[in-house]
């Protein structure tokens, strides 16, 4: 399995979503993500309900979240 850059996927605009982190400019959260995979969709269902999504944009997701632990855990420590 490839490694997503999500980099490349997450962008975040200080006009759109009050500055939240976005799947590719869209108005979809990577917060609105998480809590649908949280909340107990699976990937496959997030992408049937949501059609502009792509796997990659899951992925980007999960990585930005544990991107962004650790440097929680770096700041922290």
């Amino acid at each position: 399995m490839n490694e997503v850059d999500w980099r490349k996927i997450i962008t975040i605009e200080p006009g759109k979503r009050s500055g939240q982190p976005c799947i590719r400019g869209m108005r979809m959260t990577v917060l609105d993500v998480l809590e649908y995979l949280a909340g107990g969709m699976s990937p496959d269902e997030v992408l049937h309900d949501f059609p502009d999504l792509t796997m990659d944009d899951i992925r980007a997701c999960l990585a930005f979240a544990a991107h962004t632990q650790r440097q929680l855990q770096g700041a922290a420590g």
